[in-house]
């Protein structure tokens, strides 16, 4: 299997014994890759392939065709920036990799809060958490890898539902910042080592006052099944009310009703598909915070 490495603003690919190189800016390598950065020309310090940049030694046509299953050099390139690993000295490695970590622990720390008292916690705590996380998936590893007595069939069923819950092994420079705060915040919810909850969305939903009592009516079910048949689960206005988790004000202006309040995110897109459908685009739903939060 091929290996990557990036060494500082020296971009290479190993492929057997033939390694091949590309001279380009290692920060830009970064921002390509966060989607930061979209011109190679402000990525590549020279737009080839080389065996040896140093010597300047480009790499033969033939080289390519054996290695990558082609000549184009673009394509060759692109493999490399998109599959290299980052591999700098041991100082420059440890900076990197506490700016990744402060960046998600900001994110995180902006997007999760304690779900009694809605506020945030402090970077330092949710770093914490995070690395109780981390030690607690390499705990499990190691039993995992051990010979212990064979689990039960009640332990078995919970290794299996172990494995549908995200895992958290810490940060890694080879992905973004966001990519990674997302998903640690996924690994949080999905074990609480602090009681965590996403923060709130504040939002301004309208909606024509003459459809405001028009019964919802959905498909009966039985035993699980559609009958073909429609019943009645309320009015526009109720339906609109029930994703809402606490009003903050509501009135009426003009022809329209209005209400601002807070909504849980995973419950944002059934709204936005409720007004779009059963009011036909006539109701919307506009976001005024992405995450509300209480601060000290």
């Amino acid at each position: 299997m091929a290996t990557f490495h990036i060494y500082l603003k020296l971009l290479n690919l190993c492929l057997g014994k033939k390694r091949f190189e590309i001279p380009c800016y290692k920060n830009k390598v970064l921002e390509y890759r966060s989607g930061i950065e979209t011109d190679l020309d402000n990525v590549l310090q020279i737009p080839n392939v080389f065996l040896n940049v140093s010597k300047g030694q480009v790499a033969p046509a033939d080289d390519l065709k054996k290695a990558f299953g082609t000549t184009d050099v673009d394509a060759v390139v692109l493999e490399i920036l998109n599959k290299g690993e980052l591999q700098v000295g041991e100082k420059e490695r440890k900076d990197q990799h506490e700016r990744v970590q402060r960046e998600v622990v900001d994110i995180v720390a902006g997007k999760l809060v304690d779900p009694k008292s809605k506020r945030v916690y402090t970077t330092g705590m949710i770093e914490k958490a995070l690395d109780q996380l981390n030690k607690q998936e390499a705990h499990s590893q190691q039993q995992a890898s051990g010979t212990g007595t064979p689990a039960s069939p009640e332990n078995g069923d919970q290794k299996v539902k172990k494995k549908d819950l995200p895992v958290w092994t810490g940060v890694t420079t080879t992905k973004s910042a966001k990519e990674q705060a997302l998903h640690a915040i996924k690994a949080l919810i999905a074990y609480q080592p602090i009681p965590v909850a996403r923060a709130r969305m504040r939002l301004r939903i309208t909606c024509p006052t003459n459809i405001l009592k028009q019964s919802v009516r959905s498909a009966s079910k039985v035993g699980g099944e559609d009958t073909g048949e429609e019943k009645a689960t309320g009015t526009v206005k109720d339906r609109i009310l029930s994703f809402v988790e606490q009003v903050e004000s509501q009135d009426m202006v003009g022809e329209e009703w209005e209400v601002i309040g807070f909504v849980e995110p995973g419950a944002f897109r059934s709204l936005t598909e409720f007004v779009g459908t059963q009011t036909k685009g006539r109701a919307r739903a506009e976001v005024l915070d992405t995450a509300v939060v209480h601060e000290d």
